[in-house]
């Protein structure tokens, strides 16, 4: 397949593509075998008879209209390996010319959104902020407290429940006098405070004592999922069978022993200090990386037009349905629950995606800026978890994806990470705290700066030429 590529003003490309006439060929012979399926011929069985005598029977021009609408994404995809380009949003597909006969080649050609240019600032050596990881004792007391509650014990009282306790309880529901489906249950353990049950159900409860009945009056949420239950009045006939009262465990070397592998407390204390820390260290450095690479950004110039933006906005929200679909949810019904159609959604992540853009922008300029280069062990490396799910070697899968040009975009992200490296390796750390303050500073002046009455704004106020002599 022959590509020629043109870039175009506003980041968008023309890609004219050549389709051999091998090609043409194959897909129209697999269109005429899809058409015989459908047809009866004299001599044949249905669905047997030969590509050439379909091809005889509906004519060439029908067959090819229907081997190009099967076979152009195929075409489409080949191109955009073969051109190099990443593309955004969908293209607009153009026929150049149409073989007349078996034989000869094709011509398409389209034009669709790319990657924006990036003009590099400084990107080394930027003073991002970084989030300090020291560990609150705050913190610790609440992991060793949420270990605590899991080794409660609930013991039976005689007196009247309060908040906090739990309640072994039986209940029935009704709507206007009759029972509905889901509504009662038999010795459900309930935690007062929980927020388990429908809102108001569980305060109504506080007081109660065993062996007591209690009428709980409630009013299911607009919300809920039940859509026959939302916003309807019920009322529940409550047995308290027990009140039992949650006793929890002395924090000594005896719980810690208990509920972990180390035999005091002060160690336990210490596991979780290293592994809070250790998260909130990752988080932190994930965070300083973006902050780096977004530090890069502000000083570069990347320019994004709007309907490259709406574009990736797109993309975000079908990849987003798509994941919901997988899940089992109508992507609609979302919709529903943000109480906003698809075109909002796409309107309010514009800046988002705008900045997504820019910063693959200048992390693939710096790329080239740096000549990074990919080498074998580092595809190697990257495709071994992707090998062991398709049962083959990574070696032999680089293979395979060389051989049908898709290596690139394995090479084009590692070039990526390692740009990211690169940015955020050569970044100076600085408190966030002062990183934020020199950010509203910066915000406060540009405020400031737009506020200046200049000779251009008095110009175009008054409608009149100023000229450096004017008073």
């Amino acid at each position: 397949m022959q590509t020629t590529l043109t870039e175009l003003p506003d980041s968008r490309a023309r890609v004219e593509v050549e389709v051999p006439a091998e090609d043409v060929g194959r897909a129209t012979s697999r269109a005429a075998r899809a058409l015989a399926r459908e047809m009866r011929l004299p001599g044949f069985r249905k669905g047997k008879a030969p590509p050439s005598l379909v091809i005889q029977r509906l004519g060439f021009p029908a067959v090819l209209e229907e081997a190009i609408r099967e076979a152009l994404p195929e075409w489409y995809e080949r191109a955009l390996l073969e051109s190099g380009i990443a593309p955004i949003g969908d293209p607009s597909i153009e026929m150049v010319s149409s073989p007349d006969a078996e034989g000869e080649s094709l011509q398409f050609k389209f034009e669709v959104g790319v990657r924006p240019q990036a003009e590099l600032g400084e990107y080394k050596g930027l003073e991002v902020g970084k989030k300090e990881t020291e560990v609150a004792e705050e913190i610790i007391d609440t992991e060793v407290e949420r270990l605590r509650q899991g080794f409660a014990r609930l013991e039976p009282v005689e007196r009247a429940a309060q908040e906090g306790d739990a309640l072994l309880i039986d209940f029935e529901g009704t709507l206007e006098g009759q029972a509905f489906q889901g509504g009662k249950a038999e010795d459900y353990l309930l935690e007062l405070g929980s927020g388990n049950l429908i809102p108001g159900f569980e305060e109504q409860l506080v007081g109660a004592e065993a062996d007591q009945d209690v009428k709980v009056e409630v009013t299911f949420p607009e919300d809920y999922p039940n859509e026959e239950l939302a916003g309807e009045d019920a009322v529940f006939a409550v047995t308290v069978k027990e009140v039992r009262e949650k006793l929890l465990p002395e924090l000594d070397d005896e719980f810690a022993s208990d509920a972990s592998e180390f035999e005091t407390l002060e160690e336990l204390r210490a596991d979780i200090r290293e592994k809070v820390g250790n998260a909130l260290g990752s988080r932190a450095e994930e965070d300083f990386r973006v902050a780096a690479v977004d530090a890069a950004v502000d000083a570069a110039t990347v320019e994004v037009p709007d309907d490259l933006a709406t574009a990736r906005a797109t993309e975000r929200l079908e990849r987003m349905e798509r994941q919901l679909a997988q899940r089992g949810m109508d992507p609609n019904q979302f919709l529903q629950m943000q109480g906003k159609t698809r075109e909002e959604l796409i309107e309010e992540s514009k800046a988002d995606a705008e900045r997504e853009l820019q910063r693959e922008a200048v992390v693939t300029a710096i790329a080239e800026a740096e000549a990074i280069e990919v080498g074998d062990e580092e595809l190697i490396e990257a495709l071994e978890h992707s090998a062991e799910h398709e049962r083959t070697t990574p070696q032999k899968l680089l293979e395979r994806l060389r051989a049908n040009g898709r290596v690139a975009m394995i090479e084009d992200d590692i070039r990526a990470r390692k740009a990211i490296d690169l940015i955020a390796e050569a970044a100076k750390p600085i408190p966030l705290e002062e990183a934020e303050e020199r950010e509203e500073e910066a915000e406060a002046k540009a405020e400031a700066a737009e506020k200046i009455w200049t000779p251009e704004k008095e110009r175009e106020a008054a409608g009149s030429l100023w000229t450096p002599g004017d008073e």
